[in-house]
This record gives C-alpha cells, structure tokens and sequence, in this order.
C-alpha cells in the first residue's frame, strides 16, 4: 500500500510538475485542484488542504465555507490526458475544525458504509459492479433561450442518417433500430474508440474485463471488475473520465444519459 512518504518520493524521483486533487460533488461529478509539487510535501499528505466549500453546490454556505480535502496515497495515479506530467489523487472531504468526514461528500459516505459492515458484522466485505453504459455522438447542440428552447443531437451511427449526404459518401454501415448488440465493423465504428478507452483505464489501474457495442445505436459498454465500495467508487469515477477525454481527442461526446435516443 502506498503512503504518503512513497508519494511524495515518486513525485520527486518521476519529477512529476502537479498534483492534481481530486474530489466528488453531491451530484457524482468529479471536481479538481492542481497543486505545485513544491506544495505536496508528506505534511500536506498528513494535514489536508485546505478550499473553499461555498462554491460547490449544496455544500457550504458562504460563512462557513473553510473544507478539507485530505488525499489518499493509494489512489495516485498518472493522468496521460495532461500535456504536464500530472499525479492525480483522490481525496475525501474532512470538516476542518474536527477533521471529521464531511457528511455530503460522496467518498467519505461510502467509506463510512464500508466501516458499517464491519463494526456491526452484518458482513466482511460487500463487491459492487456497476455498468455504466453510454452513448458517443458526432455533433450535440442545444439552447434554452426566452424565444428558442431544444436540442439536437447526431450520430453517424443513427438510422435516421441512412440517407444523409456525408463529403467522403455515406457508405451505409450502420445497425438497425434495436440492432447494435454485437455487429462486428464496420457497422460498429467504434471499436477502436472502445478499446484505447479500456487500455487508458487499465494504464490508470482499473481492472477491465471487456468492451463491446450495446443495443441502441451509439451505445456501448465497457466492463470492468466489481470491488469493495470505496476502490470501485473510485475505479468508476476513472471510467467516466477516461471515457469523456477519450472521446473528446476523437472528437466525439460521451454522454451517459439513460436514453438521449430512441432506440
């Protein structure tokens, strides 16, 4: 298991340039602080660092918004989407006056669940393994204005798309409606997107099983290992975002929304 003295020594001996904190909202999406490594000694490992709470919605008033984020050595990880070496962490978010977990914060519930289990032995260990399916898209547009309300979104994958002028030709491979689940290419066009997302993810240390085409057009899967709580939490929170900047450099949208499409 890493601490903070092995941390800090691969940031020196790696001559990593930041330190990226990470954290979780109440709305499960994950936020970031970018600290110097000069800043990053084992003291900020042990003590915290310190921001400010009030701008995370449903967190902290305005008053009261002094927040910890203290970082666990064992989530430090490369980001190989950063043009700066960077050395992400994952943290939980503490109450500064009593270094208690603050009780909005996503990681710091999970692992008071994890410590639960365990202290009234209804059980060792509980495994989680979540799939989290998602959609890749060509173009997404949207507007929400007093006289203009709507969006608009598009896959080249799509069935509507069977008869659209493309520049290069439209050269019609693409599934059905309800008909992507397994089609090899080239009617499923993103299997090379698929698999640099699951080798990124592994490159990260999460455990990945599989990848394929899911039932709807622009859907797909990627499968990854269950785990206890706190470590799958974690792992998923990689997922997403690998699978957005995976994208994003393909210049494509992941969008995990249950059904933006029909089909």
């Amino acid at each position: 298991m890493a601490d903070a003295k092995s941390v800090t020594k691969k940031i020196k001996d790696e001559e990593i340039k930041y330190v990226d904190l990470r954290f979780t909202d109440p709305r499960g999406k994950m936020q970031h602080l970018t600290m110097d490594p000069r800043e990053m000694d084992e003291d900020a490992f042990n003590d915290g660092i310190m921001f400010d709470g009030s701008s995370i919605a449903g967190w902290k008033v305005i008053n009261e918004s002094d927040m910890k984020l203290m970082p666990d050595p064992n989530s430090a990880v490369l980001d190989p989407f950063f043009a700066q070496s960077t050395l992400a962490v994952f943290c939980d978010v503490l109450e500064p006056l009593t270094n208690e977990p603050y009780e909005r914060d996503p990681r710091g519930i999970a692992g008071k669940a994890e410590a639960y289990l365990k202290q009234t032995g209804l059980g060792d260990t509980a495994v989680f393994g979540p799939e989290a399916e998602f959609f890749v898209f060509d173009d997404v547009r949207f507007a929400a204005e007093p006289f203009n309300c709507g969006y608009k979104i598009d896959s080249i994958e799509l069935p509507t798309n069977t008869d659209t002028e493309y520049e290069m030709g439209n050269l019609g491979h693409r599934p059905r409606t309800k008909g992507g689940y397994f089609p090899v290419p080239p009617i499923d066009s993103a299997q090379d997107l698929r698999s640099e997302m699951l080798s990124v993810m592994a490159d990260m240390g999460v455990v990945t099983e599989k990848h394929h085409h899911e039932v709807g057009a622009a859907q797909h899967e990627l499968g990854i290992k269950f785990g206890p709580l706190v470590k799958l939490a974690d792992s998923m929170q990689i997922y997403k975002y690998v699978i957005h900047q995976v994208a994003q450099v393909y210049g494509k949208t992941a969008c995990f929304m249950p059904k933006p499409i029909f089909g």
